[in-house]
């Protein structure tokens, strides 16, 4: 008597980028170093657009972290992040320390950012001016991404089905809608309410010919 096999669970954050280390450590063979990037200010600094880290970070660190790096070495992972000042206490909230991002993420060790100095000289990054190296970086990172994990494979799931769910409150939004923007509004307040974000404007138009629309106005007919 045969019994339906169970699906096979998703591995752990912190699982996925062990996996993720250990078959880059097969590819290379020299220390990497992968910067999250800074969120660009507005009209003034402390105004800033919503951040967006690295692919390449997020996709070996996990999380979105800003003016952040990690180290990686064989397999292994260092993070480099500052503690949350106590003035962003009070403007955002608390924030995990650096020991529990590192936790949540598998990393080896973690350290302050001014820390990573001591790590640059052997390093590889994807900033370096074209060496045997770099290249090497680069077509390593390619090659791994370009064959989905499971954790990925879950990521993508997720985005999908709300991206489907937006598109049906936005089809369900255009009858009573009187503007594009009215059915922008219903379709992006469904990934707004998943924590989400879009990767570029929405496209809500009533001119089909319009490949990007960036304005909403338009009055939407019968």
């Amino acid at each position: 008597m045969s019994s339906a096999l169970s699906p096979t669970p998703t591995p752990t954050l912190a699982e996925t980028l062990k996996q993720r280390r250990d078959r880059l450590s097969k590819r290379i063979n020299f220390p990497v170093v992968l910067h999250s990037g800074r969120p660009p200010s507005r009209n003034f600094p402390a105004n800033v657009y919503r951040f967006r880290a690295s692919s390449h970070f997020l996709y070996f660190a996990g999380l979105p972290l800003p003016n952040a790096a990690v180290y990686l070495d064989g397999g292994n992972l260092t993070l480099f992040v500052d503690e949350a000042s106590p003035a962003a206490a009070l403007w955002h909230g608390p924030s995990p320390s650096r020991q529990e991002l590192a936790e949540t993420i598998g990393a080896d060790d973690a350290y302050p950012m001014a820390e990573l100095t001591n790590y640059l000289p052997n390093a590889v990054s994807l900033t370096h001016a074209e060496t045997a190296q770099h290249q090497g970086l680069i077509e390593a990172i390619v090659d791994l991404r370009s064959r989905h994990d499971p954790g990925a494979i879950a990521a993508i799931r997720q985005a999908v089905t709300v991206s489907i769910t937006a598109h049906h409150a936005g089809m369900a939004a255009t009858p009573g809608a009187k503007t594009e923007a009215q059915v922008r509004a219903a379709m992006e307040q469904v990934i707004m309410a998943a924590d989400m974000a879009c990767a570029y404007n929405s496209i809500v138009t009533v001119y089909g010919e319009v490949l990007h629309n960036e304005h909403y106005h338009h009055s939407i007919q019968p």
